[in-house]
């Protein structure tokens, strides 16, 4: 495993010590993974309750309409249907960002988006409740639908939300440095237009509820595919207008988040208000064009990015144009707008920046959070402008990169601050690794090869409301028959933070990660955390177990001293024993030590907490993208050009990732090969399809494609030696920073293979075949 150094850290004010990581560093297997390809795990769907009744929702076919009446008398007469809901009965708007709270349950009024509910049944059975959603009759006032932003914009006549003037839902300016005056000196001046372009996360499972109200007692259980179930739990507790604790919320095993579940849906308020309503369980499980209906995914851009160099290649300057395309809704949109504004200041080094962005409302399903939010759309820009840039003062796109590179310790004129980074590592192993130099501009036409870098937060400095309270807590519980439990509310989506939280606190107790168990989320038992978004549970969860971890050994180690006859400081813990450290040899068992103090003091329970340093931006927005540690990446992509279909084929994608120290290797790399995924859906193939009425073109995984095992390029993921000082065991992110360079670098590579710069997402055969065709009667080729 090798020697693993233990700093002091400023923010939990840990000794200094020196210690070699056995639990930490392990690749160990999942449990759930045989229970998973057997499909003997349950999700949320999976769950049955007694007297169960089966919600569905009626979802508009008009994009932009005033309602005018709904009728469901006849569905209520239909036999088996036990009640119908409406915006009526849920008028309270929601949202995961508190002053912008504009969603509702069921519409109220108008519907902005095609497939916005309008109304909710819940019958007997599925097929009834199917049935009675075309008993319901809505009339309508149809309005024209905006689905440009650049046109939306201009249109204060036709407003989505009657509140905001020419269909802004917010807008932002910061400035840092003097740009003016630097590009004005500057040596060479880049500019470019992108688009990038309208995605879903595609996840497999679709959102799911089971809500059960308890009329007795007056209090509801919900069962949810939930990713931030205590955002959740505030807004179920503002739309019912119930008191928190008279909520709670369970969260089954979830099939993929990716941000999408990262709010509250409309099957958690309507199955909650059906349930209250006819006094039995209801369950309301998503359609794969409900899910797409929903949304939540990639904001699309329209960028227009400046960058300014001196005649050494450093860059002096960066202006960036952000037209955002928000859909229907608010979401979280504020922080997506900042989050691409804070996201040009890093990896590199730039002293005067620039950003305008606005977000704006269009006729669309809302746009929210989606893996890697904030930092695909400008890093798509700047990688290939880098590239550019590159062949402009004849250097390599690797000297350019490494020239340019922050380093450990570099504060952002945003006030971003890095403790630590390997990203220059991460280049040169990727470089080294792919034989990039040798391939460079060297290979046949149709062939080609192409560099991008990346990095991304672990965890965020402030809450999404007005909060000093922790924002994760662990408890780790050792009870009589030595079993260790760590309760903590971060949520499982997948990615195995259950493994790493066990990993953590093994670490630290001394005992093997297969002794240890992680409760899953339940508002009711487990401790408070945000949820899990912004690459924030290794950094945040970790600091709070090791935290709860030390205080358990606070207690063991006086114990373990008397059993061995030395003092407390000559005590470590390591491998389910305690030992002597200037003795090895001198062992007593982990078991005893814990048994040895429940028969005095019964069972061992201790808290961790962990809030973030409190760093601050200095202008709108600038608190937005703040975090207490950064993971960092780099990605060479191969491609091979079909010259006569204009497919292009990702042969191979060599990574190198900073996440710090790897809790768990094989889990790194399964995150790295999912954001290279991803990374190539929205290069090559996806993009949702809005007709101008506002109809959803492609709301099916068959219409809609998404990359699968038989697309994958051989794929070489490499952690880069790094330790961060900052971090809990050294580690951090390492599940959303990877996606950042894979479509840059595949772009940048298909430039190298034909000699075309393309600017918008997808990269589809239709567009490449052209510029072939352009390239043939130029006699390129």
């Amino acid at each position: 495993m090798g020697k693993m150094y233990e700093v002091s850290n400023r923010y939990n004010n840990y000794k200094d010590y020196t210690k070699e990581f056995t639990e930490v560093g392990r690749s160990i297997r999942r449990p759930d993974g045989p229970d998973k390809v057997k499909g003997a795990v349950r999700y949320t769907d999976d769950i049955t309750l007694p007297r169960m009744a089966y919600g569905k929702l009626l979802r508009s076919k008009h994009a932009h309409a005033k309602i005018l009446k709904i009728d469901y008398s006849k569905a209520l007469e239909l036999d088996g249907v036990l009640g119908v809901i409406t915006g009526e009965d849920c008028p309270i708007p929601y949202g995961i960002v508190p002053h912008n709270a504009n969603e509702h349950a069921l519409a109220v009024g108008k519907v902005r988006n095609w497939g916005e509910p309008v109304a909710a049944v819940a019958a007997i059975t599925e097929e009834i409740a199917e049935k009675a959603l075309e008993l319901i009759e809505v009339e309508y006032d149809v309005l024209e639908a905006l689905v440009d932003p650049r046109e939306a914009v201009k249109r204060d006549d036709l407003r989505i939300h009657e509140d905001c003037p020419n269909n802004i839902s917010y807008e932002g300016v910061q400035v840092y440095g003097d740009p003016d005056k630097a590009f004005e000196e500057a040596d060479y001046v880049l500019e470019q237009d992108y688009y990038s372009s309208y995605v879903n996360h595609g996840f497999i499972e679709p959102q799911s509820a089971i809500a059960d109200f308890d009329v007795a007692t007056g209090k509801l259980h919900l069962y949810a595919t939930c990713q931030v179930p205590h955002y959740t739990h505030q807004q179920l507790a503002k739309v019912l207008e119930m008191p928190l604790n008279k909520i709670r919320i369970t969260v089954p095993l979830i099939g993929g988040g990716f941000g999408g579940k990262g709010v509250a849906s409309q099957a958690d308020f309507c199955s909650a208000l059906l349930s209250r309503k006819i006094g039995r369980p209801v369950k309301i499980t998503y359609e794969r064009s409900e899910v797409f209906a929903t949304n939540n995914g990639r904001h699309p851009c329209y960028m227009k990015m400046k960058l300014g160099f001196d005649k050494t290649g450093k860059i002096t300057a960066c202006e960036f144009n952000n037209l955002m395309d928000g859909g229907a809704y608010a979401g979280w949109g504020i922080v997506v707008l900042f989050y691409t504004a804070s996201m040009v200041h890093i990896p590199y080094m730039i002293p005067n920046v620039k950003f305008d962005g606005k977000r704006i409302y269009t006729n669309k399903p809302t746009c929210g959070a989606f893996r890697g939010l904030g930092g695909v759309q400008p890093r798509f820009a700047m990688e290939q402008m880098l590239d550019q840039a590159a062949a402009h003062f004849g250097m390599d796109p690797y000297e350019i990169r490494m020239l340019n590179a922050a380093e450990s310790g570099y504060t952002a004129m945003s006030k971003m601050y890095i403790p630590h980074t390997e990203y220059k590592k991460c280049l040169t192993e990727c470089v080294e690794k792919s034989g990039y130099k040798e391939k460079h501009g060297k290979l046949p036409f149709g062939k080609g090869i192409g560099l991008s870098g990346g990095y991304y937060i672990s965890g965020t400095s402030y809450t999404l409301y007005l909060s000093y309270k922790p924002h994760t807590v662990a408890t780790i519980k050792v009870d009589e028959e030595n079993d260790v439990t760590v309760y903590c509310g971060a949520t499982d989506i997948g990615q195995g933070v259950d493994m790493v939280m066990a990993q953590m606190a093994a670490e630290t107790l001394g005992v093997k990660t297969e002794d240890v168990t992680v409760v899953p989320r339940d508002t009711k038992i487990s401790t408070f955390d945000l949820g899990t978004f912004a690459s924030r549970l290794t950094f945040a969860t970790g600091w709070a177990i090791r935290q709860a971890a030390e205080k358990i050994n606070a207690e063991l180690r006086p114990v373990a001293a008397g059993m061995l006859g030395i003092r407390g400081d000559e005590v470590e813990a390591q491998g389910g024993e305690f030992y002597n450290i200037y003795k090895p040899n001198k062992r007593v068992p982990w078991r005893d030590v814990v048994s040895a103090y429940i028969q005095t003091n019964g069972p061992l329970t201790k808290t961790g907490q962990f809030t973030p340093p409190r760093r601050k931006g200095i202008q709108q927005g600038g608190n937005i993208g703040h975090s207490p540690t950064f993971g960092f990446s780099a990605q060479i992509a191969e491609v091979d050009v079909d010259l006569e279909t204009g497919k292009v084929n990702v042969v191979k994608i060599t990574e190198a990732g900073d996440c710090g120290v790897a809790i768990n290797p094989q889990s790194v790399e399964g995150q790295v090969h999912g954001s290279i995924q991803m990374g190539m859906g929205q290069a090559l193939y996806e993009e949702m399809k809005i007709a101008p009425d506002g109809t959803f073109l492609n709301p099916s995984l068959h219409d809609y494609k998404i990359p699968t095992a038989l697309d994958m390029p051989e794929i070489d993921a490499n952690i880069v030696d790094a330790y961060d000082p900052s971090a809990p065991y050294g580690a951090k992110e390492s599940g959303e920073g990877p996606i950042q360079p894979t479509i840059p670098a595949i772009f940048n590579a298909v430039y190298d293979a034909i000699g075309v710069r393309f600017t918008e997402m997808p990269l589809t055969p239709e567009k490449v075949l052209n510029a072939i065709k352009e390239q043939k009667a130029k006699g390129v080729f």
